[in-house]
């Protein structure tokens, strides 16, 4: 697996094949990273369910401005460390091992704020929805956040949790992508960042 774009593109990222975590594939980190394109750049972003980091890490090829990257797997964050220090990203890039509900309610307590928020899950642990519920109280955003949730076409979640409203999905094969916003949010679309 590679960084897909970006100051980093085609450096490879380290350790992975033989943790057991799934990745994000290419194809659709690629689609992704099409979609959010305006709102990466200067981004605070915040990797939920990091896994190899591969899309907090992408983010930052992109020109984001930190990544905290957030797993409940020991294994997954040391992947996480090493990747961040193959590619030099280490100085933009924070670790945190834990709950991702659990994570999320601290960051909100200590006043960390988010642009761009990556949610991708293991497959069939069910944690989309606890985790959009945990965001929806907006204390860990900015002002105009986008939320992506990468699932199984299958696994994805409801319209709404608290301030987060769904106003895209796509479908990937058998894989699905799904942008939230605030219901307050001046732009009902993900393409477009009005900042």
């Amino acid at each position: 697996m590679r960084i897909i774009g970006g100051s980093l593109r085609g450096r490879r990222l380290v350790d992975w094949e033989e943790s057991g975590i799934r990745p994000v594939r290419d194809f659709v980190r690629s689609a992704l990273f099409n979609i959010v394109s305006d709102f990466v750049p200067g981004a605070a972003c915040l990797d939920l369910c990091a896994g190899t980091g591969s899309l907090g890490l992408e983010a930052l090829s992109r020109g984001a401005r930190k990544c905290l990257f957030v797993d409940h797997a020991r294994e997954a964050c040391a992947i996480i460390r090493r990747n961040a220090e193959a590619l030099d990203l280490l100085d933009e890039c924070e670790v945190f091992e834990g709950d991702v509900v659990a994570a999320i309610d601290r960051f909100g307590r200590r006043g960390r704020r988010f642009d761009l928020v990556f949610i991708d899950p293991p497959y069939g642990l069910d944690l989309v929805a606890p985790t959009l519920e945990a965001l929806g109280d907006g204390r860990a955003f900015t002002d105009d956040p986008v939320v992506v949730v990468a699932t199984r076409w299958e696994e994805g979640a409801g319209e709404s949790f608290g301030g987060l409203v769904r106003v895209e999905e796509r479908r990937y094969g058998d894989n699905r992508l799904d942008f939230y916003r605030r219901s307050a949010s001046p732009s009902a679309c993900v393409g477009e960042n009005p900042r």
